[in-house]
């Protein structure tokens, strides 16, 4: 062109300008293409810029367990404690949350469904999620009233939280009364409930509409034990929205049937390599340490295949349960 005009190096802009960027990409992007592009692009994403919201929750809803820990531990690491939003489901164990809640001195939001996280250490690492105010526990079997009461009494700032459960599932539970009474005494300032399939009756539900003065979202789709007038509610609670109990969704229950495990020949990217082996690079260094390190990142990466979402919409993909979906 001519008049002089002066080109920008994309490899030149400042950190944080491109961890703005970075964050429109996809998280297979973000950790097998971008640090591929030059150094300057590696270091950007593996600081802090990119990972403040961090969303593997439909990689880790696929993914084998044992993979699930070592690429929380790895993103959160990046996040350097700014971590504003976390979403991974099927956490597999107590480690992986205790990490996480060692890390959540920033966190407002968590997402955590189907983890098998036990009641006793949500009780133990509460204290440590005070600042959440937006907390998805759904289809978490082994959380019990007393995690609820540990959340509603440490995490004062609580606006939504998602406690669904699935209609097979809780054939197995007899009630779930303790758990609202436990929502109703100690998280007063809920704005949006979803208690959708849980083993709750009318008196139970009645109590958080009497304790929680500022909810405007309920959600009870299958609670068949739930009977609540719409005169009354009109009456009484004008500013909220009920959803259910009755359901219009219609879910494909013999999915059930032919749910299968995970198989190491599908086509999803083996991240425990990645895993381990890019998160030993250390980024902040300019040193010739550095270069040799990203010489044999590029390596590893070469051997890597791109096919992170492959495989969808594939056996793996169909097998899985129809879960139901937030309206």
């Amino acid at each position: 062109m001519e008049g002089g005009s002066e080109l920008r190096r994309w490899d030149e802009l400042i950190p944080d300008a491109l961890g703005m960027i970075f964050c429109n990409l996809s998280l297979q992007e973000l950790l097998t293409v971008i640090p591929r592009v030059c150094k300057s692009w590696g270091k950007a994403v593996a600081g802090p810029y990119c990972w403040q919201e961090i969303d593997i929750d439909e990689w880790s809803t696929y993914c084998p367990p044992e993979h699930i820990l070592p690429m929380v531990r790895m993103l959160i690491m990046r996040s350097g404690r700014s971590l504003r939003k976390l979403c991974v489901s099927s956490i597999p164990t107590d480690e992986a949350f205790s990490f996480i809640a060692d890390h959540a001195g920033s966190l407002q939001e968590l997402r955590i469904s189907r983890s098998e996280i036990s009641n006793s250490i949500v009780e133990k690492c509460a204290q440590k999620l005070s600042t959440i105010t937006f907390l998805d526990v759904s289809y978490c079997l082994n959380i019990e009233a007393s995690a609820l009461e540990a959340i509603g009494k440490h995490c004062k700032s609580l606006l939504v939280l998602h406690r669904v459960m699935h209609p097979l599932t809780v054939e197995e539970k007899i009630c779930q009364d303790d758990e609202a009474h436990a929502i109703a005494t100690t998280m007063p300032k809920l704005k949006q409930l979803e208690l959708a399939y849980a083993l709750v009756s009318t008196e139970a539900v009645l109590k958080i509409l009497l304790n929680c003065r500022q909810l405007e979202y309920l959600d009870l789709r299958g609670c068949w034990n739930v009977k609540l007038e719409e005169d009354f509610l009109k009456d009484k609670f004008s500013g909220l929205k009920v959803l259910g109990p009755i359901v219009e969704d219609s879910y494909e229950m013999e999915l059930f049937e032919n749910c299968t495990d995970f198989s190491e020949t599908s086509s999803y990217l083996a991240w425990e390599v990645l895993a381990h082996q890019l998160d030993g690079v250390n980024y902040e260094d300019d040193s010739d340490s550095f270069d040799e390190a990203w010489d044999d990142d590029e390596q590893r990466l070469e051997e890597l295949e791109l096919r992170f979402y492959e495989g969808f919409n594939g056996a793996v993909g169909d097998a899985w349960p129809a879960w139901p979906a937030s309206p």
